[in-house]
């Protein structure tokens, strides 16, 4: 079965991998989710990811951080969806719990957090919030 939202699985997988208190969890690969898993690495979310061949397929280990047994995680919600875009300026750029979290931006200088995007004046798609 085709997944017709990518970034939203991959979301989801951490959502779900934590909840269950897993160390690591699998994702197929791709350049989009690479890119937001490097501002997830930066902002201290995740510990890190490495690229795997699953059979023949690529395919990404995502390792979840945790703190005092909390997942690192505790709000990760996709904003722009395949039905509904959501595109905002540099400095209408959403943020999340009074600057405590992040907003995860995709702009013509790549995915950044909301803040360097804040930084480089450049605004986009709106791809999840992460808190």
């Amino acid at each position: 079965m085709a997944v017709t939202d990518p970034l939203g699985d991959m979301l989801t997988r951490i959502r779900n991998g934590q909840q269950a208190k897993k160390d690591s969890v699998l994702t197929p690969a791709s350049k989009l989710r690479q890119r937001v898993l490097d501002v997830l690495q930066r902002e201290g979310y995740i510990r890190g990811y490495s690229e795997e061949v699953e059979a023949t397929h690529p395919a990404i280990r995502i390792e979840l951080k945790y703190f005092e047994g909390q997942p690192a995680i505790q709000y990760l919600q996709r904003v722009s969806k395949p039905g509904r875009r959501v595109y905002s300026g540099a400095k209408e750029l959403p943020r999340v719990r009074n600057g405590l979290g992040i907003t995860i931006v995709s702009t013509p200088k790549g995915v950044l957090s909301d803040a360097e995007a804040r930084e480089q004046n450049v605004g986009g798609e709106v791809l999840c919030q992460v808190f």
